[in-house]
């Protein structure tokens, strides 16, 4: 694959700064960045264009992980063990996700959205205050089982993951929007570090182009983030619904043949 243009890489690190912006507020930042890979690298392979994105993201996560822990203080005794199960979810998705071609994920993708988006926009209440719907061992082992799940995924394929974390939290477990979003954001950082952990060692990740969004995305966590902390559960969930929307348009679209 021939070297991307200056014009490639300005279009790339601002699709990865919004990407990081939208991840770290509500999750969902790969069904930004990379749709923009996909554009910007026709030549890439897919495996190529999977782990560049997750290098570009983990940047992102990490600023966005540790400036939530900062601010929100989540319980770590409930996401470091949904953390390190994500971890290993998605080293097995990624070996997976190598024979896989990314077409097959869209529908799968667009039916999940539509349940998340609908479910949501139909509890109006849903994620304004904690109310947790389980205790003790049995809160641990839901978040560990939707860590893991979601942590294969992402190593598959990836975009929406974000969204799927903090849906699953407030959903399942009874998250705030904001806690959620705080727990997300230190289970993602596994999951795209498990990715990498098999992506990186096979050369896959184009550095030139990683490293241009790597910082981008890094910018836009931090910010994203901290638009998050500061304006609390209920702009986060406004956020979440608008994006899990455009995200339903845009997959659904393009499976219409609306649009490439």
């Amino acid at each position: 694959m021939s070297d991307p243009t200056s014009t490639t890489l300005a279009f790339l690190a601002v699709a990865a700064f919004a990407a990081g912006w939208i991840d770290a507020v509500v999750g969902g930042g790969g069904l930004v960045q990379l749709p923009a890979l996909l554009v910007a690298l026709p030549g890439a392979t897919p495996a190529q264009l999977l782990a560049t994105n997750k290098f570009g993201s983990i940047f992102g996560t990490t600023v966005s992980s540790v400036t939530y822990y900062r601010r929100v203080r989540p319980d770590l005794r409930t996401a470091l063990p949904m953390a390190a199960v994500a971890y290993a979810g998605s080293v097995g998705g990624a070996l997976v996700g190598l024979h896989i071609p990314k077409a097959a994920f869209n529908p799968i993708i667009l039916a999940l959205l539509v349940l998340v988006g609908s479910y949501t926009l139909l509890q109006p209440d849903l994620g304004r205050e904690s109310i947790r719907r389980f205790s003790g061992h049995k809160h641990v082992g839901l978040a560990m089982l939707t860590g893991l799940l979601i942590g294969a995924y992402d190593g598959a394929l990836g975009p929406g993951t974000g969204s799927f974390l903090v849906f699953a939290l407030v959903g399942l477990l009874g998250y705030n929007f904001l806690e959620a979003s705080a727990k997300a954001k230190i289970a993602n950082f596994a999951t795209n570090l498990g990715a990498l952990t098999v992506f990186a060692p096979l050369g896959l990740v184009l550095v030139k182009v990683a490293l241009v969004i790597a910082g981008a995305n890094l910018v836009g966590g931090y910010v994203g983030a901290r638009t998050a902390v500061a304006r609390g559960s209920g702009f986060v969930r406004a956020l979440f619904i608008a994006i899990v929307s455009a995200f339903v348009l845009k997959i659904g679209g393009s499976l219409l043949g609306w649009w490439a």
